[in-house]
């Protein structure tokens, strides 16, 4: 999958409106790291509740999260694996399709942008349609594998011989 670019300068100010009623998207806060990982693993694996929980180390932290009234469905995070990329993000399978996607998205550029970037790298990106149609991102020539080649996977063995 390829790497693409997002002018964040070219962003509307607006957020997303396209939310149902009762969804709300917010920065993650210290005390809920255990409950947001626990999630991120049991719905997108290891690799990712190893990204989501780097963004626990800053303060501000650097994940968004979804919640359906009080339940967690889904989360977005930027500035884990390098400076400058969004990701890893996703929503439960049952709550896609209405706008929580586009808002995790919207949001965390959006605070990329406040922060000082003028422009984000989205990493490995699955689903380029949808980023190239919600915020204009671009494929980044020969960026992939990119910066994930070679990384361990969860079967990877540790121990020694």
């Amino acid at each position: 999958m390829p790497d693409m670019l997002v002018r964040l300068y070219a962003l509307p100010e607006k957020r997303s409106p396209r939310l149902a009623a009762g969804i709300s998207i917010r920065r993650a806060m210290a005390p809920e790291r255990r409950p947001v990982l626990s999630w991120v693993e049991e719905h997108f694996g290891a690799g990712w509740a190893g990204e989501a929980e780097a963004a626990f180390s800053s303060t501000p932290t650097r994940i968004h999260i979804a919640l359906d009234e009080d339940r967690l469905v889904g989360f977005a995070c930027h500035d884990v694996t390098a400076l400058g990329f969004f990701g890893p993000t996703g929503v439960e399978g049952i709550m896609r399709g209405r706008g929580i996607g586009e808002a995790l998205l919207v949001e965390t550029l959006l605070t990329m942008r406040a922060i000082g970037y003028a422009y984000a790298i989205i990493g490995g990106a699955g689903p380029t349609e949808f980023y190239a149609r919600t915020v204009g991102a671009v494929e980044i020539p020969d960026s992939a594998p990119g910066i994930y080649a070679g990384m361990l996977s969860p079967g990877t063995r540790t121990e020694a011989t």
